[in-house]
């Protein structure tokens, strides 16, 4: 039996590592890749600064958005409400796991405020 331990120690040490490895791989590298902050200002329910949003896949997004008047700005594709209330901002955080153009809008009157592209 003796002759038998060293291989066997040998063994478990490999099948560890090979393990922990996979399991490394597979739950923590397939997060969010960056951090991506946007602050936004929107103007009566019809005009939005910056107009365009833009992160990649996988990216966690962090919005900040403050409205000069009470609404709703929606983010579809993403099926994202901002329920914004006059003059307080409003944060809200998500990982961009859908890549495309996706539109965003005042949601009381469909008014087109701007896009969103996420690239792979």
């Amino acid at each position: 039996m003796r002759r038998f331990r060293q291989p066997i120690i040998a063994g478990l040490v490999v099948l560890f590592f090979v393990v922990g490895g996979y399991i490394y791989t597979t739950h923590y590298t397939s997060g969010p890749s960056t951090s991506k902050r946007i602050d936004v200002t929107v103007a009566g329910g019809k005009s939005m600064f910056p107009t365009t949003w833009t992160a990649h896949q996988n990216d966690l997004v962090i919005i900040n958005i403050t409205s000069d008047t009470d609404g709703e700005v929606h983010l579809h594709g993403y099926d994202i409400a901002f329920d914004l209330t006059k003059n307080l901002p409003w944060t809200k955080s998500f990982t961009a796991d859908k890549t495309g153009d996706f539109p965003i809008e005042w949601e009381t009157t469909g008014t087109p405020l701007g896009d969103f592209k996420v690239s792979p």
